[in-house]
């Protein structure tokens, strides 16, 4: 038996049809970034965001047919959008619509806390089986290094013996496989996807599902739907708790989680200096104004200790410390500049992981003791 190629996955994917019954999606122009490796096949389905439901079977069906080629062990097919993409006729069939709260992924008439005047209300947050707590890590803005306290959180809230997920919420920038060294792609059956396992953890990535280099040019409603999808698609079942590495800012992904489940709190990151914690002060009052508890504030890059033992404050003292005070949130701890926490990272091996008893490992354990607590309280 042959090992499947990228062309027996085209020739598969020629005998599914796009909607309206035109022409099959290989010469539609809308299959992209066909990858085979070792029996695992993915793939994406590039289209005009405004029929993303419409392609949702059909994206389904060509997971389906290529399961079925011969020496295939995975599939995984995302949608995805670009301005250029092919779109469906001009009248594409109507999907029949059962009966349930309108939602556009925008949340109530684009802005939380709409509703009677802004529109139709949001959808009730639906729980996922199996999984008791959701914790958001989130900051305003980026490079505060959120995806590392999220990655060594999680590893140190298994270490007190929880059971606990990981979720890479950031669609356009995934940085988990790297910082979990995770190489591997998710197995799927065509309808669940099965996490990848590394250091105790759970863990699911949009960077797991397309290749590392391919630009995600996607769309609000392209984030929505694969949000939703590494949410409630996954085999997260049974946690304790859902660590959702959130990506930064204050808009469609994180309006999406708090829409679609339960949160049972959040975890804003930001570094002492006062231009990361205008932003820092934006993400709180967002988790504030959807009714999402702020279990506290973590301040990382807090400091840098020189040979002498010194510290160099570089970002500035002390900031997010005194904003937790100002804003009446709890204050989680100080992450100072280490190299080891940066270099663990880079090499695929979380510190907590590494060097479970190290001064590094034991600020994320100090950490994660106060999140349980939190959760217990829930």
């Amino acid at each position: 038996m042959s090992a499947p190629t990228a062309d027996t996955v085209r020739d598969a994917l020629s005998h599914v049809a796009s909607p309206g019954g035109g022409a099959n999606i290989i010469a539609a122009g809308i299959v992209r970034h066909v990858s085979v490796l070792d029996g695992k096949v993915s793939f994406a389905l590039e289209i005009d965001p405004k029929f993303a439901e419409l392609f949702e079977p059909v994206r389904a069906e060509a997971e389906r047919i290529v399961q079925q080629i011969p020496g295939v062990k995975a599939v995984s097919a995302v949608l995805t959008a670009h301005s250029d993409t092919p779109t469906p006729p001009e009248q594409p069939p109507q999907k029949p619509q059962p009966h349930r709260h309108s939602d556009d992924g925008r949340g109530r008439g684009g802005k939380p806390g709409g509703g009677k005047h802004g529109g139709p209300a949001a959808p009730t947050p639906q729980a996922i089986p199996g999984i008791k707590h959701i914790v958001a890590v989130a900051s305003g803005k980026g490079g505060v290094g959120k995806s590392t306290i999220a990655v060594n959180l999680a590893v140190a809230l298994s270490h007190l013996g929880l059971k606990v997920g990981l979720l890479d919420a950031d669609i356009y920038g995934p940085s988990l496989p790297t910082m979990m060294g995770v190489t591997e792609k998710p197995e799927s059956d065509g309808k669940v996807l099965q996490p990848i396992e590394a250091f105790g953890l759970k863990t699911m990535s949009m960077g797991m599902l397309v290749p590392g280099d391919s630009p995600m040019i996607w769309r609000g409603p392209m984030v929505n739907s694969a949000l939703t999808q590494m949410l409630q698609d996954v085999a997260w079942a049974p946690l304790d708790v859902l660590v959702v590495d959130m990506p930064p800012g204050t808009g469609d992904a994180q309006l999406t989680l708090v829409q679609r489940v339960p949160v049972s709190g959040a975890v804003i990151v930001s570094t002492p200096q006062e231009i990361a914690l205008i932003d820092a002060r934006k993400g709180l009052a967002m988790f504030e104004k959807v009714g999402v508890p702020v279990f506290g504030i973590v301040e990382n890059m807090a400091w840098f200790e020189l040979p002498d033992g010194s510290r160099n404050y570089i970002f500035g003292e002390g900031g997010a410390k005194r904003t937790a005070e100002k804003l009446g949130s709890p204050f989680l701890g100080e992450v100072p500049l280490i190299t080891d926490i940066r270099q663990t990272a880079d090499e695929g091996t979380p510190i907590v992981a590494k060097a479970p008893d190290s001064a590094a490992a034991k600020i994320f354990a100090d950490i994660a003791i106060k999140i349980r607590t939190a959760l217990e309280a829930v």
